[in-house]
Formats: structure tokens, sequence, C-alpha cells
């Protein structure tokens, strides 16, 4: 019999009770949940994304459905860090959530991230910090993930702003290198690697001769991405030497477990919990038996199995 503390898994200074997390995004600031999901059991909360001032977001049509997916313009809609440190933190820090909260920020300017950073420093209820370099649906969403350099500096910045806590680099997929993206953001001194945020992509209505979205185009998530996901985590993990949370399609436990022997250390669930918000809690149920089937009697030791066993046909 696996016991619950052999899910517990480590993201660098970051100790999760278990691999899997909700993504932010698709849990709201999870008051929306409560009564549905058992908190205290998920390996940690990575609530909807908060910017330094206010934002409106994009203009509706914010969502469509595609084939498997999910296509997103939501544009970062949300009342800034300062009501959410007021309005939210107290909340998410109080015993009936019990479980890692995850803060993800995300900022118009280089300049931003430090000083939200700073501004969390030291306040209770915050396990982390996952910085959003990857939104594909806002002016400049993307800019911080699409060069290794830049992408190094604004981790190292927020670092540097907050050292004690830990960082996580929420990357994009929509890049050349992928990899080097990554080891940018691990020379910056990131605790771990989000992959992955969302696809680009775009809806059309023919017969209106428009686009669907109100933005025009929108990010991709869903059971459409996982295979894509599931790629650049293989390749990320790896090629560099920091943790990695897979992120993409996520829904059932051999999803998770796909990902945990690629390379992920973590999983974070999304677009599933807009109609299954209990999910996570039935895969968290099924990770022993997962070990037991794979013959291992910690996640740790799950991490990257795949890569450390299979060889390419020569």
């Amino acid at each position: 019999m696996i016991p619950v503390s052999a899910l517990a898994v480590s993201l660098g200074r970051l100790r999760l009770p278990n691999p899997v997390l909700v993504a932010s995004g698709t849990f709201g600031y999870a008051r929306e949940m409560a009564g549905l999901v058992d908190f205290r059991r998920l390996g940690g909360i990575v609530p909807k994304t908060v910017t330094l001032n206010p934002r409106a977001g994009n203009p509706p049509p914010r969502t469509a459905e595609t084939s498997s997916g999910l296509l997103n313009a939501i544009g970062l809609d949300n009342d800034g860090l300062e009501y959410f440190l007021a309005n939210h933190l107290p909340w998410l820090s109080s015993p009936e959530v019990g479980c890692p909260v995850i803060l993800n920020i995300a900022a118009k300017s280089a300049e931003e991230f430090p000083r939200m950073a700073a501004r969390v420093k030291g306040l209770p209820g915050i396990a982390a910090l996952e910085l959003n370099l990857s939104c594909p649906n806002v002016a400049g969403g993307i800019d911080f993930a699409t060069k290794p350099d830049l992408c190094r500096a604004v981790v190292a910045s927020a670092r540097d702003a907050c050292p004690d806590l830990p960082l996580l680099a929420k990357l994009t997929p929509n890049v050349t290198s992928l990899v080097e993206i990554a080891q940018g953001a691990a020379d910056g001194g990131c605790d771990a690697v989000s992959l992955v945020n969302t696809f680009l992509g775009i809806v059309i209505d023919w017969r209106r001769k428009k686009p669907v979205l109100g933005n025009g185009m929108g990010g991709l998530s869903g059971p459409a991405i996982k295979p894509l996901a599931l790629r650049c985590v293989w390749q990320v993990a790896r090629a560099v030497n920091v943790p990695v949370v897979g992120i993409g399609g996520i829904a059932t436990i051999d999803d998770v477990m796909e990902f945990i022997v690629a390379g992920a250390s973590a999983v974070q669930m999304g677009t599933v919990n807009f109609y299954n918000p209990t999910a996570a809690a039935t895969v968290i149920d099924q990770l022993p038996e997962a070990l037991a089937t794979l013959g291992v009697h910690t996640m740790a030791e799950a991490v990257g199995l795949a890569a450390k066993t299979w060889q390419p046909l020569a």
C-alpha cells in the first residue's frame, strides 16, 4: 500500500503534497468551486491571473469551442493586485482551503514583474509565484518568453525582488525553440517552468466572414493540444536542469501519468475544470495505483521514467 506521503513532490524550493494542481484561469479564485471540491486534497491551486492594475479584458465573444478543445481570448480580466490581496488572499489563506496557493501574475512591462513580486514578499498564504510570461491573447503577452535573454532577465528581476518565494515561469509554446527559452528561465533562477500556455489559434465564421472571437485570435487549450504540450515537456525535461510542470489537455489519470513519465514533476489540470471540476480529486485518488503499476513507491521515482528507459530505434 502506497502512503499518501509518497505522493509529495518538490519543485525546487516548493513542496507540494501531491503533483496535481488546478491551472490558472480555469478555477477562478477557488470560491466558485466551494462545495464541489475539497481543496485540502489538491496539490495546489493556481488562481486566475492577477495584474498590477485592473484589466477589463477583451471584447466578447471570449470563448469558442473547437474540435476537442476550447479557444479563449479572455484578456486577463481581473480587478488588480491590491484587490486580490484584500479580497481573495485572506480566504485562500484560510483553513477552508488548506492547500498551497501559487499566485499567477502577469505584467505589461518587464518592470512590473519585480514590482508585483516585491509587493507580495513575506505575505502569508502565498506558497509560490507563477510568472505568466506567455498569455497569447493580450497585446505583448508573450513578449517576455520569446527570447532567452529577456526571459532570463525578467525571472531574475522577480527573484531578486522576492528572493524567498519559489518562482515558476509559465512559458509559451508559440516560439521556435522552447528549450532555449526554458534554459533562459532556469538561468534567471526559477524553481520550475510551467509548460505550456495555450497555442495561438483562430476560429472563423465563414458565413459572416469574420472571426468568432471578439479579439480575433485566442489561445487553444483542451485535449487537442495534449500531444503538443507533452512533446514540449519531453524536450525541455531532457535538456534543461529544472523541474517541469506539465499543462495541456490533462483530464484523466492516464494523461497525468503520461506527463509524469515524460519528465514533469507536477501537472496542472485546466480546461477539464469547466466541465468536470472534480476531475483533479478523482485523479489524486488514482495516483497510488498508477505508481504501483509502474513498480515504484514514490512520485519522485516516476518522474521521467520514459526518458530514462526509452531508446530510439537505430
